[in-house]
Parts: structure tokens; C-alpha cells; sequence
């Protein structure tokens, strides 16, 4: 028989992603079916067969035989279900009334408008599943670390294709600050959430999420991916600064050490996809007092104080220990203060004496330049700056009066 090809072959259609074999076949019936509903007012009596491996679908029409007369005259005949015996005796002269006979059914039946509707209908149906298909697949994976290549680079975003050629986006605000890319560049990011706008999937991914380190440890530390250690919480300022608070469930083994791996081995390939974000890796502790001291690493604590139902924490400390707990920007305060929970105050140790500071302290406020010429004249706390008038400062000092003023305003208010 002169089958029905609608398409030049089916491999237009075979390698589509995310759409199984059953379910394909099964659409294509479906559409021809409506198409005989369409032309017929029924698909009772035909029999559709798509045969994917030699590319066509096949349609057979089952009639029962009726005289002429019924076929001519009744209001009971249906071109669907009957057909008259001189009719049918030209396709087959052995027939007689009440038997049943098949006969093909050709594309040109149905006429070239209908084909190219069911054509149109076909490839939309297709379309529309591989849509959903692509939204459930990635839907699944939201919190997994996806691979892909960079394709095109927007100002605001990212468009990345995965192995399959499906479009991912990641924008500006999911990537690390110092995050560059090239058309053609490998990147690796977590799929932080999938959305349907104008019935087409769209993939948002993330390189500063939280979910996307943890992922990381989980690649690099092969006890977190067993679940032998624990990840209680992750903080980061992208690209600055991370905490990781890690706990284990088995004494004989490490968390932290684990973690970071011999001479930092395992640690080092996140911190270079990072950007060389530093990590700190900490014992996870019920005790509050205590993940706070050690949340404030790389800072030495003296004593700290709770106040649990403010959730507030004040924390004392050395002098010199001040500006590491602060951290660069302030960085680690506030993650360790994300990290606890706790609203952290610092304060530095009543018991030692604070008479004069270390110029040092004021890291976080006074650019390190202006510090080094300062210290370049011999004063390296901060009374010996304040000794000194600006006159005397400008005149031994590169720096400009307005500069100097500045500085000693921040010097004169630690002390008041």
C-alpha cells in the first residue's frame, strides 16, 4: 500500500531529547486519529500502525459489506462502518454482504489543507512534551551541579547550553563578582530554580548559592558525599568569604580535617572554582558560646557573653585580635553572625589595657598605604599620631592635610 509519509522520514523527529520512543508514537496516533474524527465524525473503524523504523504510519479502514440498495437508500448507512457491494466487489470480487474488508487509506483522501494541519498539529504536540519534558527533567535537579558550555554573553546574563543543547541561564547576580567568560568556556554552576514563562521552560542557575559550595564538598570530600560528615550550614559573601559549619556522626573521624584534606588537597579545587573565595571550614556545636568563638576564626576570642532571647552576642577580645574577627569589609563578622544566628558585638578586653591602640587595628577603616606611611615616620599606634600636629604630619608624611584630618578623626574617636 501507498503508505502515509508525512515527514521526509521519521529521523526528524527520532533524536528529539527528553521524549521516549512510546510516548512519540503514541502522539502521532493520536493526531491522526483526530484527523479521522474530523473527516469520519469517528476512529472506530480504522486501525493506525506507525512504523518509527521505516518512517510512516500506516491507516486501514474495516467496512462491513452491505447491498446496494441499503447503501444508496438507508439512513442507517455510514461511510465509516459500510460500504456497498459493487463497491466493494471492485476491490475484491470474492466478497459477499455481511463480510468485513480493509482498505488502505491514502494522504490524498484527506486533501493537502488537512495534511498540512496535521503536520502543523503534529510538530506543535511535539514541541509542547519536549517543553514539559525539559521543565520535569530540570525540576528534578534543582540543587545539582550542572556542566555546560558558555553560548552567548549578555550584559545582565548568560546563555550556557548543557550536553543535550538545552538553554540554561545564568545572570550577572548568580555569577561570583569575579567570574569571567569567553563564548566556548566550560561552566560549572547549581540549578537553583526552574520557572514556565510563555509555556517554555526557563533554567536559572547560580554559582553564589549556598546549595552550589555544598555540592562542591560533596564532589571533592568523598565522607560528605557518603554522608559520614554532615553539612549543618553553609554562609558566603560570593567571591570574599565562606562558612561552612561541618559536623560527623563517627569519632574517629575529623570533620574539618577531612574536609580540608591533607596539606588543603581537597580544599583547594573549591576554592579555585570559588575564585579563590576563602573557605573556613568549622566544628559544627549545640553550644552557642562556642560556635561563636569558633564561627569568628581565624580571631582569638577572650570571653563572650549571650544574651539568647535577643539573640544577641557579645564578644571580647585582644586588641590586636579585633580586626581579624571583623575581617576584611566585615566580612567575617557578619557571615559568623549568619552563620550562629546571633547578632555579634565586639568589644576588646576590659583586663588589657587600651591606654594606646596598634595602628594595625584600624585595618578595616584606614586604607593599608596610608597605614605603612604612617608607620614609614615611626608612629605605629595610635596616641603617636595623635601626638603629632597635622602640620608636623603633612610636612614628614606624602599624605595631604585633608587625608590627615581624616585619620585623626578616626584615631580621636576610638578613644572617646
Amino acid at each position: 500500500m501507498e503508505s502515509i509519509n508525512l515527514i521526509e522520514s521519521f529521523s526528524e523527529f527520532k533524536e528529539i531529547k527528553n521524549i521516549d520512543r512510546p510516548t512519540l508514537m503514541s502522539i502521532i496516533e493520536d493526531v491522526f486519529r483526530s484527523m479521522l474524527i474530523k473527516k469520519y465524525g469517528s476512529e472506530d473503524n480504522f486501525d493506525i500502525i506507525v512504523n518509527p523504523d521505516r518512517g510512516d504510519i500506516e491507516i486501514w479502514h474495516n467496512r462491513e459489506v452491505v447491498d446496494d440498495e441499503f447503501a444508496e437508500d438507508s439512513f442507517d448507512y455510514d461511510e465509516a462502518k459500510h460500504i456497498g457491494l459493487s463497491a466493494a466487489k471492485k476491490i475484491d470480487e470474492d466478497l459477499e454482504i455481511g463480510e468485513e474488508i480493509t482498505t488502505p487509506v491514502k494522504l490524498d483522501d484527506f486533501g493537502r489543507r488537512a495534511v498540512l494541519a496535521v503536520r502543523q498539529n503534529l510538530v506543535s504536540k511535539i514541541l509542547e512534551l519536549e517543553k514539559d519534558g525539559i521543565y520535569k527533567k530540570y525540576k528534578e535537579r534543582v540543587g545539582e551541579i550542572m556542566t555546560g558550555e558558555v553560548y552567548q554573553i549578555w550584559k545582565k546574563e548568560l546563555l550556557i547550553l548543557d550536553e543535550d543543547g538545552n538553554e540554561l541561564l545564568l545572570p550577572k547576580s548568580e555569577q561570583i563578582p569575579s567570574d569571567f567568560y569567553k563564548k566556548g568556556d566550560t561552566i560549572r554552576a547549581v540549578v537553583q530554580r526552574v520557572e514556565m514563562k510563555n509555556n517554555s521552560p526557563v533554567i536559572i542557575l547560580s554559582r553564589t548559592s549556598p546549595a552550589f559550595l555544598e555540592r562542591l564538598f560533596e564532589l571533592e570530600v568523598p565522607e560528605v558525599f557518603d554522608g559520614l560528615i554532615t553539612i549543618k550550614k553553609i554562609v558566603r559573601e560570593p567571591g570574599e568569604r565562606a562558612k561552612v559549619a561541618v559536623e560527623s556522626y563517627d569519632d574517629r573521624i575529623d570533620p574539618v580535617g577531612a574536609c580540608v584534606g591533607m596539606k588543603g588537597s581537597r580544599i583547594h579545587g573549591i576554592v579555585r572554582e570559588l575564585r579563590n573565595e576563602n573557605i573556613d571550614v568549622i566544628n559544627y556545636t549545640g553550644n552557642a558560646q562556642l560556635f561563636i568563638t569558633r564561627a569568628l576564626s581565624p580571631a582569638k576570642i577572650t570571653s563572650v557573653k549571650i544574651d539568647d532571647e535577643n539573640k544577641r552576642a557579645e564578644v571580647y577580645l585582644k586588641p590586636d585580635q579585633v580586626s581579624l574577627a571583623i575581617g576584611k569589609g566585615g566580612h567575617n563578622i557578619k557571615l559568623a553572625g549568619k552563620l550562629t544566628g546571633y547578632e555579634i558585638d565586639v568589644y576588646r578586653d576590659t583586663d588589657v589595657d587600651v591606654e594606646d591602640v596598634d595602628l594595625e587595628e584600624f585595618a578595616d577603616e584606614i586604607e593599608s598605604w596610608i597605614l605603612d606611611e604612617l608607620k614609614a615616620i615611626g608612629c605605629d599606634t595610635a596616641k603617636s599620631v595623635l601626638e603629632l600636629s597635622v602640620d608636623e604630619l603633612v610636612k614628614r608624611t606624602d599624605l595631604e592635610e585633608e587625608t590627615i584630618k581624616e585619620v585623626r578623626n578616626i584615631l580621636q574617636a576610638e578613644f572617646e
